[in-house]
Parts: structure tokens; C-alpha cells; sequence
């Protein structure tokens, strides 16, 4: 019911058209004992995910991305009860048809937390922002051995380099100036990276975006999305976390980094956010305060500094 979506082209052209995904999801859906279900596309995401009733998520994997379809389903087993925020649990995964794979999972409870962060009462935040600390040190305490054969990279210091070669062009092609760009060499050469770092599991985009709470108490309620996950070094995870959840707030970072039990270098924070697979710098200052000194440092400081 799907065709093959191999290319750039053929993502663009298939995945956004409701009009081909629709009827593969309900094909899909009624193979595996839900026809006539509810379906409700999701709106965000790379991924084409849908709700299918009330109990139920289903996240669909073209052939380019079915790699990340295997990933999130053994993840998500993997750290299944073991977290102290609830995942969903995989209730069916494999391939469906044209290189397409999904993943049924349990729907978790809770409102998106990027959606009412405006509206969460100070100390709630900080509440929140702990919870997320401690989920985060039980997630990077388990042992990622049993994943090594879907998740990489294989050897950390080698992305590393890969990811230094091209950092520049990256920030160039998402429209950063040249005043930063002409920064990035030195700045990444002067910030020293474990290149064999204490193995953990990473969730990659540990965003407000990725975790859902109870607006009546405002506990957490879920963590979800971890199809991007890698094996590497903990820090790598805080780029997210200074970015997308305390975002650029000190004193929220310090509490999150009390119940997570380290903090980090703001330089090594900020060489990671410029390594990071997804890094989009011009974003990030669009989005959050930055210091009236362009410089790395100055950058590091403000977003990763804490009190």
C-alpha cells in the first residue's frame, strides 16, 4: 500500500501527502487487529506517526529511514520499566512492505511540555526540570552493550573527526555568518572531547518537545522518541538539554544537573553543539539570549553556564 521511498525526492513527495500514507497506515492497522480504529496523524515529526485510538501510537518507517525504525524498537524494549519516567511499550514492530518497517507502542498519558512550558509556575519548573535530570542519569546507567548491533557509532572518536571535518560547511549551509563560521576551526580545536569516553545510551534530542506532563501537578508523564539514539559520550546529551529544555536559563541548568549528579564544561557543551548531527546554530541564536560578544566562549557561557 506504501511505494518505496528511497531518495530526498521520494520523501518529500510521500511522507508529508496524507493521501498515500493514510491508506498504508489503515492497511497496516487492520493487519494488525485494528481496523476500523481511529487514526489521527500526529502533525510533528520527521516520521509519520499516527494515533490509533485512544491506547495506541503507531510510527511508520519509510525504506531511507528503516535503520531508525529497528532502532527505536529496541530501545524502547531495552529501557522498558528501567527509567523513572514512563516509555511506551512496543506492542508490535517489523517490516511492512516496500522497505517499510513500523512500530505499535502504548500511547503514554500527559500534554506536550513544549506546549504549556510558558504556563508552568516557576518552581514546578524546577520540579520538572530535576525529574528530567534524574531520568536522564538512569538513561545514561544502563548498559548499552545490548544495542551495540543497531546503534553506533562504532568508535567515538572517529564520528568525532568525521563531524569536525564538517562542521563548517554545515553552519554554512544553514546560513550562519561569516563572522561565526571563521570561529568554528579554533574553537573546536582549543575544547578537548574524550575520544573514548565511558560508554552510555543517548537519546539525542532530549527536547521539552520529547516529554509529556500532567498539567494538574505538572509531574512528568512520559519520554518518548528514541529512534535518533547513539552510543557515545553523556555529555553529547546535554546539548538538548541546555538548548531545548532550561534553554539558556543558569539556574534551571544547575538544578538539572544537581539531580543528574555532574555538570559539565560550558566549552565541551558548546564544541557539542556544533558537532551535534542535527546542529542549526543560526536556530539556536534565533531562538535563545545570546551575549553581545560573538564569540564561542561567550556563547558557551550564556547557554551552558550555571550558578
Amino acid at each position: 500500500m506504501l511505494p518505496v521511498v528511497e531518495t530526498d525526492e521520494d520523501w518529500d513527495a510521500v511522507v508529508s501527502d496524507e493521501s498515500v500514507m493514510r491508506p498504508g497506515a489503515e492497511d497496516l492497522c487492520a493487519r494488525l487487529g485494528f481496523s476500523g480504529a481511529p487514526l489521527v496523524r500526529f502533525p510533528d515529526g520527521s516520521q509519520p506517526v499516527y494515533a490509533v485510538g485512544d491506547d495506541h501510537v503507531l510510527k511508520l518507517f519509510p525504506g531511507a529511514a528503516a535503520q531508525d525504525g529497528i532502532a527505536e524498537g529496541r530501545v524502547l524494549a531495552h529501557v522498558q520499566g528501567r527509567l523513572p519516567v514512563p516509555t511506551p511499550m512496543v506492542r508490535a514492530s517489523g517490516p511492512y512492505e516496500n522497505g517499510w518497517r513500523y512500530v505499535l507502542m502504548s500511547r503514554l498519558p500527559g500534554k506536550n511540555l513544549a506546549h504549556l512550558w510558558e504556563h508552568v509556575p516557576q518552581n514546578h519548573r524546577e520540579r520538572l526540570v530535576a525529574e528530567i535530570g534524574e531520568a536522564l542519569s538512569a538513561l545514561h546507567a544502563l548498559s548499552p552493550d545490548p544495542l551495540r548491533d543497531v546503534l553506533g557509532p562504532e568508535d567515538w572518536g572517529a564520528f568525532l573527526d568525521r563531524r569536525t571535518v564538517g562542521a563548517v560547511e554545515q553552519q554554512r549551509a544553514r546560513g550562519l555568518s561569516e563572522a561565526w563560521l571563521e570561529q568554528i576551526p579554533d574553537f573546536l580545536a582549543s575544547v578537548a572531547l574524550p575520544r573514548v569516553p565511558q560508554p552510555s545510551l543517548l537519546h539525542t534530542e532530549v527536547m521539552q518537545q520529547h516529554f509529556l506532563v500532567d498539567p494538574d501537578g505538572w509531574r512528568l508523564t512520559g519520554l518518548f522518541d528514541f529512534e535518533p539514539a547513539m552510543i557515545g559520550d553523556r555529555a553529547y546529551d546535554f546539548v538538548g538539554v541546555g538548548l531545548f529544555v532550561t534553554r539558556g536559563d543558569p539556574a534551571l541548568l544547575a538544578r538539572l544537573t544537581e539531580a543528574y549528579g555532574n555538570r559539565f564544561e560550558p566549552s565541551e557543551l558548546m564544541a557539542y553543539t556544533l558537532l551535534h548531527v542535527y546542529s542549526n546554530l543560526p536556530w539556536y541564536l534565533r531562538e535563545l539570549p545570546a551575549p553581545a560578544q560573538e564569540s564561542f566562549p561567550s556563547l558557551a557561557e550564556a547557554w551552558f553556564g550555571t550558578v
